[in-house]
């Protein structure tokens, strides 16, 4: 009988030397559109809550042009920091080969969902945002405040970012550094609802379990992205918003369960159907994105597997043609 391939180890540096924010970009919205056109394995998710945080395990897969599964396990601790010095979120990606059930890879989860996360955003805030956009405000001055500011700027013509959190050190060294990093001018935001005044874009990026971004808050043609809501306790806007406003989701299944649309669905403000259109139908050309400069979009972005498994075999393909990653027998 022939002898398993051996199974390759991907560190967190070695994911980041193989691939750019540009790579995830193309291959998240190469995975919503296949999720569009049927062409992925359906995306699954469970949460775990656990003492003293949360686990969450997300899976599924894209069958063009390789088929890949994909399972990834990330625990959310929000004290790590404080208590131990570690971070708040870690995990790993197991990749597998779709075809066979053969397990190609386990790899450091953090750079992946980092990065894939931003590359949502970037990939609907090209069909969602109004194309002039030259202001955005980012709530949430961590990694992913950092990566959603760099995804944004990517495609849209910022020329200036607010920073807003609660922790007034975190924003100031936010502002400075990424004021740094992409050239541009990003100022901390001590008042929320002035800095939304003068911006085109906003993006939630917080683990808050009760909204703070209201209906009376957000101009005319607002694009949102709410990133935060990935489980079923976190929240960041407020339903009324979300009831009085297009909505688009990245899985709808997702939203409906875990994402802004579960707690706007739980006040029996909407139901499934406010859900204009899923993030792949807008970018396979299914349906329309923005259609007038002053309305307000939502995109309700609770993460999926498909982006883990995009990114996840773009990066595990890379590595094998450069020879990159520790092989490991583990069926011997």
């Amino acid at each position: 009988m022939p002898s398993q391939p051996p199974v390759l180890l991907l560190t967190r540096s070695q994911i980041a030397s193989l691939l750019t924010l540009d790579d995830h970009i193309e291959a998240v919205e190469s995975a919503f559109r296949a999720h569009a056109l049927g062409e992925v394995l359906a995306p699954g998710l469970m949460h775990v809550d656990a003492h003293a945080g949360e686990f969450h395990i997300k899976a599924g897969g894209i069958t063009k042009p390789r088929a890949y599964f994909a399972l990834k396990a990330n625990g959310g601790f929000f004290q790590n920091m404080a208590k131990y010095g570690l971070p708040a979120i870690q995990g790993l990606v197991l990749l597998y080969d779709a075809e066979k059930g053969s397990p190609l890879a386990v790899m450091d989860s953090i750079e992946i969902t980092k990065k894939r996360t931003g590359a949502a955003v970037a990939a609907a805030a090209k069909h969602l945002a109004r194309p002039d956009s030259s202001v955005a405000t980012i709530v949430g001055s961590g990694n992913q405040g950092r990566i959603q500011l760099e995804s944004l700027k990517r495609v849209l013509p910022l020329k200036k970012a607010f920073a807003f959190d609660q922790n007034a050190d975190s924003v100031e060294r936010f502002a400075k550094e990424m004021s740094e990093r992409l050239s541009m001018e990003v100022v901390p935001a001590t008042n929320l609802h002035d800095a939304l005044a003068a911006s085109q874009v906003v993006v939630t990026c917080t683990p808050s379990r009760k909204w703070f971004l209201g209906a009376d808050d957000v101009p005319a043609g607002m694009f949102i992205a709410a990133v935060g809501a990935d489980s079923p306790e976190k929240q960041e806007i407020e339903p009324r918003l979300l009831a009085q406003n297009k909505l688009v989701c990245d899985i709808l299944d997702q939203c409906a369960n875990v994402g802004e649309l579960h707690h706007a669905i739980s006040e029996k403000l909407v139901t499934r159907e406010h859900c204009y259109a899923q993030l792949g139908e807008v970018l396979a050309g299914q349906k329309p994105g923005r259609t007038s400069p002053d309305e307000i979009i939502i995109f309700d972005s609770t993460g999926t597997a498909l982006q883990d498994a995009a990114s996840a075999a773009a990066a595990y393909e890379r590595a094998v043609a450069q020879g990159i990653g520790t092989p490991f027998d583990i069926f011997g």
